[in-house]
């Protein structure tokens, strides 16, 4: 896409409130949205539909009928549908939160690197006209043919460039904390070492607990000024060490203190439901998933 223009203006470290409150107990600024990645065979009308009618505000784009790379999608395809695209979410009240990338900024060898980093870019221009605040890039399982703080430098070096090339934009580059840079210690590196202007984190509740077991009162500490979007989903331990993913608060993973802290602290952004649906087919219909999520989150924060 040839068509992105860089509108000079300084991307705001903080996130603005972005929605109306949602109904229930959930107080004025919180906002529930879920990912597409939990109804891979939804079009796009049916999930705007489905989260205006069950108490969400918005939906991140993870994919659209099992088709992940979102620039192969018709409602992506070009200026036009992009507009389209915009204004469909708009009549259904309906906030488009963030572009979910495949881009892994993990990747050692060159050419590796520089198709991850080009995907990335390509998802930064179709947010910035789809208006959408949020692109996601994630790390993934480190390399083992150099060490795991080279490894952070590369990342480091990708985010970076990604921030730069996002400048001018309405678009801020979230890092997931996803695969093996789930400990507090490496995000905190990473954050600190990129422009804050431009990047983000998604706290995964669950990547990081699951792998490391941090209390979520030190990474809200450590990692809370970085923190712009928010991943939730519960499963139970197997035997093995392995997740098997069930309806939020019907796990082992401890959601509630995470969520509390945020909740308690004013965090403003959004609280998204990733029903991992696409890679694990297994796991409950989103009809029923997603309904029940708002239920449980007007729960936690029940005064």
């Amino acid at each position: 896409m040839n068509s992105f223009t860089r509108r000079r203006f300084l991307q705001t470290i903080a996130v603005a409130p972005l929605v109306s409150p949602v109904a229930g107990s959930l107080k004025k600024g919180t906002a529930l949205c879920f990912s597409t990645l939990g109804c891979p065979d939804w079009d796009l009308e049916k999930i705007l539909r489905f989260a205006a009618d069950n108490k969400y505000k918005g939906i991140e784009i993870r994919g659209l009928l099992r088709q992940v790379d979102i620039t192969r999608c018709p409602e992506f395809s070009g200026p036009a549908a992009i507009k389209a695209t915009r204004k469909k979410a708009q009549d259904h009240n309906i906030k488009i939160v963030n572009l979910g990338s495949s881009a892994a900024l993990h990747h050692t060898a060159r050419a590796e690197r520089e198709k991850n980093i080009d995907e990335a870019k390509r998802y930064i221009e179709i947010a910035s006209e789809l208006k959408c605040p949020f692109v996601r890039v994630f790390p993934n399982n480190l390399p083992k043919d150099d060490t795991r703080a080279a490894v952070i430098e590369l990342i480091i070096q990708g985010l970076q460039q990604l921030a730069v090339f996002a400048k001018g934009s309405n678009v801020t580059v979230l890092l997931e904390s996803h695969g093996d840079v789930v400990y507090i210690a490496d995000l905190e590196k990473i954050m600190n070492a990129v422009d804050a202007r431009q990047t983000g984190l998604i706290w995964d509740i669950t990547n990081m607990w699951h792998v490391t077991r941090e209390p979520a009162a030190e990474v809200f500490q450590r990692l809370s000024r970085f923190i712009r979007h928010v991943h939730i989903k519960d499963g139970v331990l197997q035997q093995d060490g392995k997740l098997s993913y069930v309806l939020a608060g019907m796990g082992d993973v401890p959601l509630k203190p995470a969520l509390e802290m945020l909740y308690n602290n004013n965090y403003n952004g959004y609280y998204s439901f990733e029903w991992e649906k696409l890679w694990h087919p297994e796991i409950e219909e989103p009809e029923k998933a997603f309904a029940a999520f708002p239920g449980y989150m007007e729960q936690v924060f029940k005064k």
